[in-house]
């Protein structure tokens, strides 16, 4: 806010410069706009984003700072804080002793598969372990995406070994 003002100000000051013929006004307006990576029309520069890359926001490093040393302390009253009965202080703590599985690992029959043909059979088998409920629908989207992957993968090396069939064939002629 306080460099929008001050920028309206000095962008005024230089119009009424350039009206009169002040030149040295205009270079310091330039200097100062080119400080700050700004345009005179308050835009930044090309090539100048804002923030540099990597730049952290001020409340956050602040947080950070007076934090700093006081981890060991701050655990210690949320355990205590869990242990007397505060229900927030002991979800806090539960989520970090041991958070909610990502992701497990799931044991199921599938064919082998050599060629597009077999991943249509592969698909219809977890179909059938979802219909069983050996396997939630979740798990099943997931290990479809696998299938349909190497159904591609087959399908492009068929692709490949065709063309290149082709190409030797057409070689030979």
């Amino acid at each position: 806010m306080k460099f929008n003002c001050l920028f309206i100000v000095i962008r005024e000051i230089w119009c009424f410069c350039n009206q009169e013929g002040f030149q040295e006004l205009d270079k310091f307006v330039i200097v100062q706009s080119m400080k700050y990576g700004r345009n005179t029309d308050g835009s930044f520069t090309s090539g100048n984003a804002g923030k540099p890359r990597g730049s952290r926001n001020k409340a956050t490093v602040a947080i950070e700072s007076l934090l700093e040393g006081q981890a060991e302390a701050l655990t210690q009253k949320a355990i205590s804080s869990a242990l007397t009965g505060d229900t927030v202080a002991l979800k806090l703590c539960m989520d970090r002793i041991a958070p909610s599985p990502k992701d497990k690992p799931i044991s199921f029959s599938l064919p082998d598969m050599h060629c597009a043909r077999d991943a249509s059979e592969a698909a219809g088998g977890i179909l059938r372990a979802v219909g069983n409920g050996d396997i939630t629908p979740i798990e099943a989207t997931r290990v479809m995406g696998l299938i349909d992957s190497y159904r591609r993968t087959l399908e492009l090396t068929e692709i490949e070994n065709r063309l290149l069939a082709l190409e030797n064939a057409y070689a030979g002629v």
